[in-house]
This record gives structure tokens, sequence and C-alpha cells, in this order.
């Protein structure tokens, strides 16, 4: 037991929650933004799964990781724009329209695998990212090997956090944004355009989310396989919840479901004669708790899932 407490392990399980916690934050901070909006976006699960199959195609023939990264995130970007369109402008349920994304996102890239790879889907391997040590900083102990040797992916999160989190509260696009989800009616009057703010923040948000697929592909396995997203869309939702709405509470709640599912593929190998289908269930058991704890506590903005209509039509 004294080993699995030394500095190497605890390093090792710390970078791991990170890595595995990528992807949900680019849905997560992604949803955060369309909510902000006054849209649901329910169908993060999708976007995930639409980014992670456009990672594969474009690092498949493009034979450049880069590739995958404006595929993955063109196709991601595309799902918003669905999204968008059905939420927007035609007032479709949002939870609905979420669900039609991610039932339509399952079936879309399982069959296209099929006809873009073959038989090969499961047995080639993509060209990726590979962790890259950041001078000086990757050297310190402990901290060092957990956040400053990691892929370009992870770098470009830690970018874009806390860019999101000064653009939507010290600049103006943000308070209209905010503003838009909260009372839609007021900006209108101001001049601001409802719809194309709605637009923006969801196809940024599929956009974001695309690349969270991307990173599963192009930063963790490698290759695509159906239904690779595996629910963290909808972990993704709930950590928009538990981070009420705030990119930086999102990435600390991503964190969390992070260490869970770090957690349970090192309880599947010191324990192989319990079902790993057990520890499995552990990071979704997690999001049910963490909502659990936080119900009452926290409040979506006013306005989202409500369509949007202009006075006069």
């Amino acid at each position: 037991m004294e080993n699995l407490f030394s500095l190497t392990v605890i390093a090792d399980f710390l970078g791991s929650s990170l890595r595995l916690a990528v992807p949900l934050t680019f849905a997560t901070i992604g949803g955060m933004l369309s909510e902000r909006s006054g849209v649901y976006n329910i169908g993060l699960e999708g976007m995930l799964l639409l980014g992670a199959f456009g990672a594969a195609v474009g690092a498949f023939l493009m034979d450049t990781p880069f590739g995958g990264v404006l595929l993955g995130g063109l196709f991601g970007a595309t799902g918003g724009l669905f999204l968008a369109v059905l939420a927007v402008s035609l007032r479709v349920n949002q939870l609905v329209a979420g669900i039609a994304i991610n039932m339509f996102a399952i079936g879309l890239t399982s069959f296209l695998s099929r006809v873009v790879f073959g038989v090969k889907a499961t047995t080639m391997s993509l060209p990726g990212f590979k962790p890259m040590a950041v001078p000086l900083l990757a050297k310190i102990p402990v901290i060092g090997p957990v956040f400053f040797q990691q892929d370009l992916l992870v770098y470009t999160m830690y970018g874009v956090i806390p860019l999101l989190y000064w653009l939507l509260f010290h600049t103006p696009w943000g308070l209209n944004i905010r503003a838009v989800g909260e009372y839609p009616r007021a900006v209108d009057t101001a001049g601001v355009s409802v719809y194309g703010l709605r637009y923006a923040c969801v196809i940024v948000s599929g956009l974001l989310a695309g690349l969270g697929g991307c990173h599963l592909v192009l930063s963790q396995v490698f290759l695509f396989t159906e239904h690779m997203s595996a629910g963290k869309g909808f972990i993704a939702l709930a950590a928009i919840i538990l981070g009420r709405w705030n990119p930086i509470g999102g990435f600390l709640a991503c964190l969390l479901f992070g260490a869970c599912e770090a957690l349970q593929l090192r309880l599947q190998f010191y324990h192989q004669d319990v079902p790993y289908q057990i520890f499995t269930m552990l990071p979704y058991i997690a999001s049910i708790l963490a909502l659990i704890g936080i119900v009452g506590k926290a409040s979506p903005p006013a306005s989202a899932g409500i369509p949007y209509e202009r006075e006069g039509k």
C-alpha cells in the first residue's frame, strides 16, 4: 500500500484525472456558453461524437492531427448549427432538439465510420498529439508532470477557460450574452440581435464540444469507435450545473469527474476479481450525487429553454 501513495503514483493519478477531464471540460464550457445565451444544449453528447468522428476522418485523410482538429471542430460546430436552427429559428422544444441531435450523431457516425474506415476502424492507429513538456515548469515536483507535460489540446484548454471567463464577465459582448439568457426582450429593445447572439453561442458551443471529441481520438485512444463518447456529454450537463454556469467552476467540476474516471480505471486493475461494470458506474454515480447535493442551490439563466419570438411577428 505504501507504493500507492508515492509521489510518482499520485502525480500519475492526477495527470490521468486531468487528461480524462479534458473532453468533459470542452463540452462543459461549450454547453455553459449556450445556456448562458438561453439555449439548453442537450446535444453535447452528439457533438462530442461528431467531433470525435471528424477528428478521426481528418487525421486519417490528411495524416496529421491538425487535420483532425480542423474537421473535428467543424463537425462539432455543424452540430451546433443544426441545434441553433431547430431551437432558435424553428423554436422547437430545446430538450427534444438536443435529443434529436444525439440520436442523429449516433446513427450517422456509426454508419459513416464503416464506410470510411471499414474493418480497420478498431485496429488502426491514427496520428495524434504527444505530450510536450513546458521548459522549467515541467520540472516542478508533482505539479510539473501533472500540468505541464501534456498535449497541445490540454494547453489549448488552459487558454480557452480564462479567455471565456474574461469575455463573459468583463466585456460588453459577455454582458449581452448574459442579458440574452436572462431578459432577451430588453436586449432586443436595445437593438442587439437576440437571434444572432444565440446562434453564435450555440455554434461555438458545438465547436468546443467538437474539440472535446478531438481529444478523445487524437490524444487518448488514437482511433474511432462507435459510441465512444460514452455518456460524457451528459456528465458535462451535470458539470455545468455543479459549476454554476461559470467556466472556472465547470472546469473544477470536470476535474472531479475526471478523477472519478481515473479512479475507476485503477480499481479495475487492482480488483480484477470484481465485475468491471461496477467500477465503470463510478463517474455516473458521482454526477448524480453531485446534482442531488446542489439541487435548489443553483439556478440556470431565467430565459434558458424558452424560445424567443420578436413582438409583432
